[in-house]
């Protein structure tokens, strides 16, 4: 069996402790821009989570940008030069540009290296979601899959992984334009934390729209209710924007419900914050129903 290395990058928010005895990971760090400055987030990177939502809370807002292909290219090459294989795990096609920037660079990359084997495949996942989908990937390559085998694992299973978020304040989706500025207007002065899903072909959609953090945490537990399967994994993710003692929280509700979970807490960066904001709170599982 070849030998191969799984590469993600920078939006698969996790904790240390989730990836603790598995193979490693690379994680490609992403650009993101912020208070009129551009950052690198992810290893070697020069911002880290706190940093970020610290500079949001402040009034700025940022933008991100898809990894071109050429950036690919110092990640790539010197595994294949190597005499290594490699697979790559992106961030959703359905939010970003990320996965087809890496198609296209291991399309150059085939024809150098025609012995090597080259996939990448698109996990219709994001934040800790795709965090933990990773996760899984590196139990699977420690369990003897070939890079052909895991392949076909993630697009087989990367459906099964539930994603929800409440949105503790509107003005990051208004200015990235997932609300209009009525809708937000609205929205907080009656104090809705709108739940968001990632849906079967990876984009962001609005589901619900309760009203204070206690009804929204509600919501979350009242969708891990109906759809999670602890057939499929017992693994569960508390994700946040930089609100530790929310997070805290919930995952003291989900373990009060369902003692048998598995529950990580881990920091949202500034990938998937930059269009959600701080206090945002997300609950991941393998689940039924996207």
């Amino acid at each position: 069996m070849s030998e191969y290395q799984i590469f993600c990058d920078a939006t698969a928010d996790q904790c240390p402790e989730m990836m603790e005895g598995l193979p490693q990971v690379t994680v490609i760090p992403m650009d993101v821009e912020i208070a009129g400055k551009n950052y690198v987030y992810g290893p070697g990177g020069n911002l880290n989570a706190e940093e970020f939502y610290d500079l949001q809370r402040r009034g700025n807002f940022a933008s991100t940008t898809q990894i071109p292909p050429a950036a690919f290219l110092p990640w790539f090459e010197p595994v294949l030069k190597a005499g290594k294989d490699l697979i790559y795990f992106p961030l959703t096609s359905g939010l970003s540009g990320t996965y087809t920037s890496a198609m296209m660079c291991m399309e150059d990359l085939r024809k150098e290296y025609p012995e090597r084997t080259i996939l990448c495949v698109d996990t219709f996942c994001a934040s800790v979601g795709q965090g933990l989908m990773v996760r899984e990937i590196a139990r699977k390559q420690a369990e003897g899959l070939t890079i052909q085998e895991l392949a076909a694992w993630v697009e087989e299973n990367r459906l099964k992984i539930d994603h929800w978020f409440t949105v503790d304040v509107f003005d990051h989706l208004k200015h990235g334009g997932r609300v209009s500025a009525a809708v937000a207007v609205v929205g907080s002065a009656l104090q809705i934390k709108p739940m968001l899903r990632v849906d079967e072909e990876g984009r962001l959609q609005v589901i619900e729209k309760p009203r204070g953090r206690r009804r929204a945490m509600a919501a979350l537990l009242g969708r891990m209710e109906s759809t999670w399967d602890p057939r499929l994994g017992r693994t569960v993710v508390v994700g946040h924007g930089d609100d530790p003692e929310a997070a805290g929280e919930l995952k003291r509700l989900v373990l009060e419900t369902y003692p048998e979970a598995e529950v990580y807490t881990a920091p949202i960066g500034p990938i998937i914050g930059a269009h959600t904001g701080p206090g945002m709170l997300a609950l991941v599982f393998w689940g039924t129903q996207r």
